[in-house]
């Protein structure tokens, strides 16, 4: 049985939300099972700024989703940047809403409520001019500058709907998801930067507009001052468009409760990515709600999510959850290793953050390069550390919680997704006891259930099974644009009335719940169905390897192969084929083993972090032509890298 670790005394002390002990957690959440509408509207009466409050609460569900989407406080009216900004400028107006980490270490500033209230009003006012009006789609295809969260923002406040596209997408990845949500308006920059290197953002945006003809105008934020191809009345600049005026003070527009806040893109399998669209209250109360409560949110705290708003974890953990709750929340544009595998860690000390918030990917990487760059730095300000985007294996747990938190900060490794809006499984800081990559329990509200999937049937206690939610939460995406079909089809067919994940689960008799990963990502070996999860937390168990990623392949004798994509601590491109598979051998049993390694420079990522195991299965069974949508990576060469290394070694 795994290791229980208690909450370390530093993240008890001193809690501030009404969940501080297993006892509150256990009270809570039956909370809600008694009263599931009335502990939803409660929440969102406390957690947001209201035109109008609601009334009810849940509307429809699972059952009926297939004629119409379900809804969340359908009878209020508000703007959610009220809740984010206006309230807050009030209350607070000198407290600092976002600390801005640039590329180069040193390259920052600060924003406080009041300013930050200041730059989204006269943002709004552009875009109004523009003639941008509610129900508008805008595009915002920008690099993490603070710019990017005062056009979500802008848009937000004159009702417009956003769709943020991650600054590394392709032309034609940004043309589809123009022409998909129809959008009047692309916001952009002349360029990013990352990790030391320019990106062509509106060389990128010129491009995709010259296959489309839907855009209108085109706002542009300076931020390197290079020379950028120009188009006269379509382009603007943001510092001539947004000024100072006598509008800037202009109310917000009002909207109702599940007028939607954005769209966001996910890949598809089938080359055609689906549009998610999350609506203005439920994804602001769930935000709110789970950041605070997860993190244990206290007013003091320095909150860093070191993720990018071109993904959910952005949307949620970077603007919308920490301005509702009032927090200063840090924006960080350049990468984990640059200039070196210190640069976390020097902005830990220099901000003093409290909460620090990445992917499981970064943690591995920076294990790699050992302790000595956590120690050169003070980092004794943190009180929890969050990992998020995939399950994270107990060996990069261990380093985290010893080396970066030296025994005494609780670590929060969260399960959610794009479709969830927010967490739904995690440890709440302040509360509960964790093991090394569990995502422990689920959160108040969330009724997550083990489906074994030859009967259909619900396992109960400790199982293993693919992991549905069996009730609606507020943060819950309500459709995908312009193809609801596809959102029942894709969530609901499977297990007709549960909330199907894709994921596969087990529970252990703690019942705590750990991810096993995709369900496409379990293998069935002559007979014997493992995980590809345990063959990757084996792997990179050894000191050889960096990282892993394992799929399944057509074999003659055996069915189904192991094909394993390492990424190796040393240079020299040999895989220790032998030593490896004894170490898979040791840690799953006699029948586990490794039919095919091949090294690898990187493994394809989205920006959260998520391994895309699809884009290896088709090369592992020698389908290179059929990719499907690979838009959503961070680095797209990694696949060609990928395709000439799996075609040598054939």
């Amino acid at each position: 049985m795994a290791k229980l670790y208690s909450v370390p005394q530093r993240v008890r002390d001193g809690g501030q939300q009404p969940i501080r002990s297993m006892s509150d957690y256990t009270d809570v959440s039956n909370q809600w099972v008694e009263h599931p509408n009335d502990f939803w509207l409660a929440e969102t009466k406390k957690s947001l700024s209201w035109e109008d409050e609601p009334s009810v609460g849940l509307e429809g569900d699972y059952h009926t989703v297939c004629h119409e989407p379900f809804s969340w406080f359908a009878d209020g009216r508000l703007n959610v940047t009220e809740s984010c900004l206006d309230r807050h400028v009030r209350s607070q107006p000198d407290k600092t809403a976002i600390i801005w980490e640039g590329d180069e270490p040193g390259d920052g500033r600060t924003l406080t409520y009041r300013e930050l209230h200041a730059e989204v009003c006269r943002a709004a006012a552009a875009l109004r001019r523009l003639g941008v009006c509610s129900g508008d789609r805008v595009i915002i295809y920008m690099g993490m500058v603070p710019e990017a969260a005062v056009a979500m923002l802008a848009c937000a406040r004159i009702g417009a709907v956003h769709s943020v596209v991650f600054g590394g997408f392709s032309s034609e990845a940004l043309r589809d998801r123009i022409d998909d949500c129809g959008a009047k308006l692309v916001i952009t920059q002349d360029q990013g930067l990352r990790g030391g290197r320019p990106i062509p953002l509106k060389a990128t945006v010129d491009d995709a507009l010259a296959k489309t003809d839907l855009v209108q105008s085109v706002l542009v934020y300076r931020r390197t001052g290079i020379e950028v191809g120009w188009v006269d009345n379509r382009d603007v600049w943001w510092h001539e468009a947004v000024v100072d005026g006598t509008d800037m003070v202009s109310g917000p527009e009002y909207v109702h409760s599940e007028h939607p806040l954005f769209i966001l893109y996910t890949s598809g399998s089938t080359g055609r990515p689906k549009g998610l669209v999350h609506t203005c209250a439920g994804y602001l109360t769930y935000t709110a709600y789970t950041h605070r409560t997860v993190f244990d949110l206290r007013p003091d705290d320095v909150y860093a999510c070191v993720a990018d708003v071109g993904w959910i974890t952005g949307h949620s953990y970077i603007v919308y959850g920490p301005l509702a709750n009032g927090a200063t929340s840090l924006m960080f544009e350049s990468t984990p290793l640059y200039p070196d595998a210190g640069r976390y860690w020097d902005l830990v000390e220099r901000h003093k953050v409290s909460i620090f918030y990445t992917a499981p990917t970064a943690i591995r990487a920076l294990a790699a390069h050992g302790e000595e760059p956590v120690d050169k730095y003070d980092i004794s300000s943190l009180r929890v550390l969050g990992t998020v985007g995939e399950p994270i294996n107990p060996d990069a747990w261990e380093w985290y919680y010893s080396v970066v938190g030296k025994n005494r900060c609780n670590i929060v490794d969260t399960w959610w997704q794009t479709e969830t809006g927010g967490i739904c499984i995690a440890p709440v800081a302040s509360a509960t006891p964790t093991k090394a990559g569990s995502a422990t329990l689920p959160l108040p509200g969330i009724r997550p259930v083990l489906i074994d999937p030859a009967t259909q049937k619900t396992r109960a206690g400790p199982a293993q099974g693919h992991l549905c939610l069996e009730h609606s939460w507020p943060g819950q995406a309500r459709t995908v644009w312009g193809d609801h079909a596809r959102f029942v089809q894709t969530y609901f067919s499977t297990y007709p009335g549960l909330y199907f994940t894709g994921d596969g689960c087990r529970r252990d008799d703690d019942g705590y719940y750990w991810i096993t990963g995709r369900i496409d990502d379990v293998l069935n070996v002559s007979g014997h169905r493992m995980g590809t999860a345990e063959f990757e937390a084996a792997l990179v168990s050894n000191d050889a390897v960096a990282e892993a990623a394992v799929v399944g392949y057509p074999h003659a004798i055996k069915g189904q192969g192991v094909y394993a994509f390492v990424v190796l601590n040393s240079n020299n491109g040999n895989v220790p084929i032998d030593q490896l598979n004894q170490t898979v051998r040791t840690a799953i049993g006699a029948h586990a083993r490794v039919d095919r390694f091949q090294s690898v420079p990187g493994l394809p990522k989205t920006r959260s972090g998520k391994v895309m195991r699809r884009i290896l299965r088709k090369v592992a069974e020698g389908q290179t032509d059929a990719l499907g949508d690979i838009s959503t990576l961070a680095d797209q060469s990694v696949v060609a890298a990928i395709i000439q290394g799996a075609a040598t070694q054939r």
